[in-house]
């Protein structure tokens, strides 16, 4: 009987080897590849059609004067498209793969997935209806409100999942931004249903407070995800932080007062950068949302913090990197569905990622399965 038992453990048929095993097995890599190719199909969507394009719109007189411009900025605007086709057919596998893993019953399990499935799943199957039948102001509601309702529940999961107050702060930061466009979206389109001409309730203090709080989220995951302790031992990790630190304070400095000490030496010059930025705030305005109305500094200073994050954390193969990314790419404004989608599909990586990672991370995963602990047999020496 023993030996009938331990010929069953070295065949790796045993219930708490395959227990094991099922619980450390990651999506595979359709997950890892989908989601690496999703993070630079929304990169470059973002770059080529919802920025060039409006940039396109911008330099409207230059195009019609030069053919080469004009083709450039047509050519890159056809291919932005494509990205975007390709951005959301990515973002429709992804989110089918951890819905897979959810009802899997695997590491990605959460508390609330009796709730956040079929939210979710309703998100997903009315993107699909819209794509086919555009939806009335009727419409635009439901989804704003199964949107709304999907990101309660992962704000939920996400405070549950993760004790860090510092993360807490900058991703309810984040919540809150994006919800000041939900509650704006919502509102005007509820009004305009009714026939009402009058302006929802506080709609402009609410939608302006969310770009605040959206741009301090974008500074805060760097002290959540990216930030290395000045109290650490490591004396180089020490060091660096200490020149990042002071580095980074003297440019904001310098950025916030550049109006000022520009007037100072040329008004002409002085005029030509607000001009200039008033320019970048129209395309930055059209394409994610931002009015550009706080100080530029804050809004470099949220991209630099950002960046520095998202690029330390998908180096080491953490989800978290992925899903900071697709939610600041995704922007302010929701207006297009698959922007919707990549905030959600973001969530979700930042509430699994201390269970699962990509990249180099995972071969160790492997490891634990291999050399995972068995139980001891009767009658066997231990």
């Amino acid at each position: 009987m023993a030996g009938q038992v331990r010929e069953n453990m070295n065949s790796g048929n045993t219930p708490l080897v395959e227990k094991s095993r099922h619980k450390l097995e990651g999506p595979g890599l359709l997950f890892e590849y989908a989601l690496k190719f999703l993070l630079l199909a929304g990169f470059l969507e973002l770059i080529l059609y919802r920025l060039v394009s409006r940039l396109g719109m911008h330099l409207s007189k230059l195009a019609e004067k030069s053919e080469a411009v004009r083709v450039t900025f047509k050519t890159l605007s056809s291919l932005g498209f494509v990205l975007l086709n390709l951005t959301s057919l990515l973002l429709f596998l992804v989110i089918f793969i951890l819905l897979v893993q959810k009802l899997r019953q695997t590491i990605w399990t959460g508390t609330f997935d009796k709730l956040l499935v079929p939210a979710l799943s309703l998100l997903v199957a009315l993107t699909l209806v819209y794509l086919v039948f555009p939806p009335a102001m009727i419409g635009s509601v439901i989804y704003n409100v199964v949107t709304f309702a999907v990101l309660l529940i992962l704000a939920a999961e996400y405070m549950v999942t993760n004790r860090l107050w510092t993360q807490r702060i900058a991703i309810g930061c984040f919540l809150l931004g994006i919800s000041g466009w939900i509650y704006y979206q919502t509102l005007s389109t509820s009004y305009g249903l009714l026939g009402l001409t009058s302006a929802p309730p506080l709609v402009h203090e609410v939608v302006r407070s969310g770009e605040a709080l959206l741009v301090l989220a974008s500074i805060l995951v760097f002290w959540a995800y990216g930030t290395t302790s000045l109290f650490t031992k490591n004396k180089d990790q020490r060091r660096w932080a200490i020149i990042l630190l002071g580095s980074g304070g003297v440019a904001f400095f310098c950025l916030l007062f550049i109006d000022y000490f520009l007037s100072l030496y040329s008004v002409a010059a002085a005029e030509e950068l607000r001009q200039a930025g008033q320019g970048i705030g129209w395309i930055f305005q059209m394409g994610m949302g931002y009015t550009f109305y706080l100080p530029f500094a804050f809004y470099l200073a949220g991209l630099i913090c950002w960046s520095y994050t998202v690029i330390k954390l998908v180096l080491i193969g953490r989800l978290a990197g992925y899903g900071l990314g697709l939610m600041f790419m995704a922007g302010y404004a929701l207006q297009l569905s698959h922007l919707t989608l990549m905030v959600v599909v973001g969530l979700i990586l930042l509430t699994i990622d201390k269970r699962g990672t990509l990249g180099k991370l995972r071969a160790r995963a492997g490891e634990r399965v291999a050399f995972s602990p068995l139980a001891p047999v009767l009658g066997e020496v231990r």
